[in-house]
């Protein structure tokens, strides 16, 4: 897959077009501008001559000759610089002519070349020897009584030079205007991101052992002071689940560590000299018991570890909650007994969810409920169903009450609120934790409350 373009190439050519679009278009504007500033100055020009010319000819007598015109139309041209001018009757007889071939333009080209029905009054642009004009074209006007054509032109040559000049240096301020837009467009993005590029650095600097290490969202750009501030929440979340597994391991080898070193104990004891056959039968036996108990714990660790990663698939079928729990008070009757405990079943209901698994949490409950209540006192289970379509199971044991503060922890790993007790599966000290993830990978929730008279755990699960 093609990686794409950073950030600061992507502001930069869109700064890069911006510029391409923007400049251009004010550099066309001002052309534009110009050259109608020009062409509304010698148009202004060329009316006034014209206007001056029509009086003059109002004013000559029918029987004046061109002769006698030519001071008069020559004193007009006289004002305006490289001015020419040409009257033409509509029988083709010429009143006047300012210039003529090889001394100037050749104004009757533009008589004979019009098109008839072109209007009465026209403004164009023409060259001739290798020259550019501007000139006006009037044609009889019969409402008015005039019967001649009238060109009037002046030289513009200063005008299209001034405009070829300002249209190159326009266009190449244009170009650079847009590389300068698009330099400083990487600029301003590098200046930028520069806080970026300290949170990176930041972040770099973060081991296993920084952690703690925070980003003030004070001290970076409001945009980004959402992202340093999820920023420290996930290293929030990674410390705590840094400690919780530094915990989880040191635990794990505290845990492993205990029942390897009765073994080893145990071997080199029954190893030190010659024993009987019963010594070495209740060696084994002893070793036997150590076995069973790393074999279940590192068992519970499996299943966690499956239920962390979704990888326990959920057998649901309708279990009756009332019939396991009655089982599982079989099963336990006789520890019940010895610690003379008595164990007590009400209500009933059913409920949708993976038997086994569900089992496994009541007889998790159970045996630390067992385990911890007094001698002479009750076990108390109580099934209910909510009109709300919820179902609950509550495991009542008296017994010492818990300290608050280590409520919201007894369902973590290998957690304990005095070492010297053994909450959890068979004293493994997950027994809670697994007791979670199976209530979890149902949907429902388990709470615990502790008073001074008895401890209640409580789960429910949506119906």
């Amino acid at each position: 897959m093609r990686r794409p373009p950073s950030l600061a190439l992507r502001v930069t050519l869109l700064f890069g077009i911006a510029a391409a679009i923007v400049f251009p278009v004010f550099g066309w504007i001002i052309d534009r501008s110009i050259n109608h500033h020009f062409s509304d100055e010698d148009t202004a020009e060329l009316q006034i001559i014209a206007t001056a010319t029509h009086q003059a000819l109002e004013a000559t007598r029918s029987e004046d000759t061109p002769a006698t015109l030519q001071p008069q139309l020559d004193a007009i041209l006289t004002r305006y610089h490289s001015a020419s001018l040409f009257i033409v009757t509509q029988d083709g007889r010429s009143i006047f002519a300012s210039s003529g071939p090889g001394s100037g333009p050749d104004l009757s080209l533009l008589i004979r070349d019009a098109v008839p029905a072109s209007p009465r009054s026209s403004v164009q642009q023409w060259r001739d020897t290798g020259h550019a004009y501007r000139v006006l074209i009037q044609h009889p006007d019969q409402g008015s009584g005039r019967a001649y054509t009238m060109v009037a032109a002046i030289l513009i040559d200063h005008h299209i030079q001034f405009l070829e000049d300002f249209r190159h240096t326009l266009w190449l301020m244009t170009a650079s205007a847009i590389v300068l837009m698009s330099l400083l467009g990487w600029i301003a993005v590098r200046w930028g991101h520069a806080p970026l590029h300290r949170i990176v650095t930041q972040i770099r600097q973060i081991s296993a052992n920084e952690l703690n290490t925070r980003i003030a969202p004070e001290t970076v750009p409001v945009e980004l002071a959402d992202l340093a501030m999820s920023f420290n929440e996930m290293l929030g979340r990674m410390e705590e689940a840094f400690v919780r597994l530094s915990n989880f391991s040191a635990d794990i080898a505290h845990e492993l560590r205990t029942p390897v070193t009765n073994l080893m104990t145990q071997t080199q004891v029954a190893l030190s000299q010659s024993r009987s056959l019963d010594e070495y039968r209740e060696t084994l036996y002893s070793n036997s018991e150590e076995f069973e108990r790393m074999a279940q714990m590192i068992g519970d660790m499996l299943f966690l570890a499956q239920a962390d990663n979704g990888l326990y698939t959920l057998n649901a079928i309708t279990v009756d909650l009332h019939k396991e729990v009655q089982s599982l008070f079989e099963y336990y009757e006789v520890w019940a007994d010895e610690r003379h405990v008595t164990l007590a079943l009400e209500g009933a209901t059913t409920v949708p969810g993976d038997r086994l698994m569900l089992r496994r949490a009541l007889s998790n409950l159970l045996s630390n409920a067992i385990r911890h209540t007094p001698t002479g006192q009750t076990v108390r289970v109580t099934l209910e169903s909510s009109a709300r379509d919820a179902f609950g199971i509550i495991v009542e044991n008296p017994g010492t009450p818990i300290p608050p503060e280590h409520l919201p922890r007894l369902f973590d790993r290998f957690y304990r609120v005095d070492p010297s007790r053994q909450r959890g599966g068979e004293g493994t000290g997950l027994g809670l934790a697994i007791v979670k993830s199976i209530v979890d990978a149902h949907g429902g929730r388990i709470e615990v409350k502790s008073t001074d008279d008895c401890t209640i755990f409580r789960i429910t699960f949506p119906g």
